[in-house]
């Protein structure tokens, strides 16, 4: 490969009209380029974890009809809503036999999606954070007449953060449409 790259640069080299410096760095940048690819440098944005917030989880977002979320490909039903709102799990995080990973209502579609071990908030937030990092992320958040710390979800208006604080850890947290006709 050596050989042939030499070859390659001396003919490049003798084309009038191209300074050999010009080509140096045409070729440098090639290299590089060609490296990254083969390295896998350029996948790692795309493989980044999706964050809860500030619209949804990944290709979920809040607000989606039941076929919207189905076409994503990522959810699944566990509970009809006969009528109501009906139960559903993020495929990638499959919940307990009595809970769902998100409610979706026939009136406002994905109203609520649940934080799952490993998620995490645009503002780095997790299951296992800290009372400490989370009102240091949120500064304005503050503690509802049900114990909850409610916050409205910075970028998206429509939205509220709700996190369950245990012996000073989150320990559950989701994002729920303000709107939402799921739950209390």
């Amino acid at each position: 490969m050596g050989i042939k790259w030499m070859i390659v640069t001396q003919n490049l080299y003798r084309r009038p009209g191209v300074k050999a410096g010009m080509m140096k760095t045409m070729i440098g940048a090639s290299l590089l380029a060609g490296s990254l690819l083969v390295s896998g440098a350029g996948t790692a944005v795309a493989q980044a974890k999706p964050t809860l917030g500030p619209y949804g989880y990944g290709a979920v977002k809040l607000g989606m009809t039941v076929k919207q979320a189905r076409a994503t490909g990522d959810v699944v039903q566990k509970a009809p809503g006969g009528g109501g709102c009906s139960g559903w799990d993020l495929k990638k995080y499959a919940t307990p036999k009595n809970s769902v990973g998100l409610y979706i209502s026939p009136r406002v579609g994905v109203a609520a999606i649940y934080a799952a071990k490993g998620m995490k908030t645009p503002q780095g937030i997790k299951i296992g954070s800290t009372t400490k990092q989370l009102k240091a992320a949120y500064p304005r958040i503050k503690k509802d007449f049900h114990g909850f710390y409610v916050i409205t979800v910075p970028g998206n208006k429509k939205a509220y953060y709700n996190f369950t604080v245990t012996r000073g850890k989150v320990s559950e947290y989701g994002m729920a449409l303000h709107a939402q006709d799921c739950f209390n």
